[in-house]
């Protein structure tokens, strides 16, 4: 058994055994580090990427509903153009010719 100063001291193949095993341990940590935040970032995206397709769908809904408007309103005039040339045309005829 040993006494004295040499007892606590540790062999090189110790000293390089600790050294591999924290700097695995630091690698570790830090794979895991980097694999939480790309998790974070790629679920990030696909909600930013669902958020845009969103806005896609309502605009596209909107250009629909607005194109569906401008036809009602379209046949209304041209029913209210209608109406209007058959007053003029029956007023025109209930008149008596000056000729």
């Amino acid at each position: 058994m040993q006494t004295g100063p040499d007892r606590d001291r540790l062999s090189r193949a110790e000293i390089r055994k600790d050294a591999v095993q924290e700097t695995f341990t630091a690698a570790t940590h830090t794979v895991g580090t980097v694999t939480t935040i790309i998790t974070g970032a790629v679920g990030d995206i696909g909600r930013a990427i669902g958020g845009f397709a969103t806005e896609l769908f309502e605009i596209r809904e909107s250009t629909r509903r607005a194109s569906r408007d401008h036809e009602v309103r379209a046949e209304v005039d041209e029913i209210d153009e209608v109406d209007e040339v058959d007053e003029v045309d029956e007023v025109d005829e209930a008149q008596p010719n000056d000729i």
